[in-house]
């Protein structure tokens, strides 16, 4: 995520905040997610209004004054957050102004000047909450002022004092090399802090690989010359068509898949699903008495390929350059449908799970996955995927992968065809999966072992029961 958008505010300026408090509504491209305040003190100044389009990644948003510390003054430390940070200019030392190479934060006022604290989430949850503190320091270069002071949040500056942790002997992970709280907490937990001599961090990390030159596509230009002028309408990409394009076609250029089809007798999964959803005790709401869960054949699907990855665990896994992540539990992605986009709400631990309660969490995945209003954790990770089309009439289909995911497996809708049993032509429900597998971490042999492992999941659905 590069930019969000500041939906609301529920504090103004003059309130006073604490740990813990959500102040602000983020939208991100799939979700609206809220801010937490990390530190006390009193909404000095608002620097991005609510309703604010394209609010870059660590932003200045707002300006929190310190107990004890003037809110005029803090105030007056604010500066426009919402600007495009690449064109701020940058001093040498010998006083030529340059465009700067990359991004930076805004800086903060000097506290004698009642710059003021900041709120920053530390969470990856909420990237655009990023704001500026009076603890960070003053870059200013060629004037003779001090450099040396270490960039860190307020929450890392108070739990390293309280662990008595030297701050500037920690490398910061953060934004330009900010100091936050996991950096604390390893340093408290190794029992050491890596040193950071300033200047020298990014020349100690590897130069970055350069990338491949991305294929030529057709312009804009090219591809409506192509249409007569008034025959369409252009609707423009949101955030989250964006994303679903970046995203999908890095796989598509980087991941080298390979498909495996398999066809599954679904007719007992089908008796038992009715006789399960039969013999549902029913409960009591504002609108009567329903059914405690009512099972759908996805239910099933889920739940066999939870368990079809906990008999192969070799294919439970992800890739990374130096090695294959082998994963504990089979957390499945559901691929779900919203307006003009798509989302996979993961059901963790998903092997363990019962299916009215993999049902239910479904139901509630789905309808908040619709209304954009799942966390982060809960669509982001995962080991595997399913993508189901059998409700639209589809027979078969293959999808994309979705990294960090080695598997997805399509499922087409139940038809009746004829098949041969015991020599006899007899007429049995077939629903094709095709499974997409990551070559680099699961080969084909192993492949077509979790391809058998789902079809006998699916098949025998009673052991799905115990």
């Amino acid at each position: 995520m590069e930019e969000g958008n500041l939906a609301k505010w529920l504090v103004k300026e003059g309130d006073l905040v604490a740990p813990g408090d959500v102040i602000a509504e983020i939208e991100t491209d799939k979700a609206t997610m809220e801010v937490e305040a990390v530190d006390e003190g009193t909404v000095a100044k608002i620097v991005v209004p609510a309703g604010t389009e394209g609010v870059k990644v660590n932003a200045l948003i707002a300006v929190l004054a310190e107990e004890g510390e003037d809110v005029s003054e803090a105030a007056k430390g604010g500066g426009d957050g919402a600007a495009p940070k690449a064109e701020k200019k940058a001093e040498k030392a010998e006083g030529k102004p340059e465009k700067a190479e990359a991004p930076s934060a805004p800086p903060a006022a000097k506290p004698a000047e009642g710059g003021g604290s900041a709120a920053k989430s530390e969470q990856a949850a909420s990237p655009v909450s990023d704001t500026a503190s009076s603890d960070r320091p003053s870059k200013k270069q060629g004037n003779g002022a001090d450099t040396s002071r270490t960039f860190a949040s307020p929450l890392a500056r108070r739990l390293a004092k309280d662990a008595g942790i030297d701050l500037s002997a920690i490398e910061g992970s953060g934004p330009h090399g900010r100091v936050v709280k996991a950096d604390v907490e390893a340093a408290s937990a190794g029992g050491t802090a890596k040193a950071a001599p300033a200047g020298k961090a990014s020349e100690e990390k590897p130069a970055a690989a350069a990338p491949a030159s991305a294929p030529k596509t057709m312009s804009d230009d090219a591809v409506l010359k192509l249409f007569e002028e008034g025959s369409y309408e252009l609707v423009p990409h949101d955030g989250m068509r964006k994303t679903i394009a970046a995203r999908l076609t890095e796989s598509h250029q980087t991941v080298p898949a390979y498909f495996v089809s398999m066809d599954c007798e679904i007719d007992a999964l089908l008796k038992l699903r009715a006789e399960i959803n039969a013999a549902s005790p029913m409960r009591k709401t504002e609108k009567g008495d329903v059914p405690a869960y009512k099972l759908s054949v996805n239910d099933f699907i889920i739940k066999a390929m939870a368990l079809a990855l906990r008999d192969v665990p070799m294919a439970n896994a992800s890739w990374t350059s130096t090695a294959r992540v082998r994963h504990r539990h089979s957390d499945v992605g559901v691929a779900v449908a919203i307006p003009d986009g798509l989302i996979t709400p993961i059901i963790r631990k998903a092997e363990e799970k019962t299916l009215s309660v993999i049902s239910n969490e479904m139901k509630d995945l789905a309808k908040r996955a619709r209304d954009k209003k799942l966390k982060p954790q809960e669509y982001q990770g995962g080991t595997t995927a399913v993508s189901n089309l059998g409700m639209f009439g589809v027979s078969n289909f293959t999808s994309i992968i979705n990294p960090p995911h080695a598997s997805i497996v399509s499922v087409g809708a139940g038809v009746e065809k004829p098949v041969v049993k015991g020599g006899e032509i007899k007429v049995a429900t077939i629903m094709t999966a095709t499974f997409a597998f990551d070559h680099r971490v699961i080969d084909g042999a192993l492949g077509a072992e979790l391809a058998a492992a789902f079809q006998r999941h699916i098949e025998k659905p009673m052991g799905m029961l115990v």
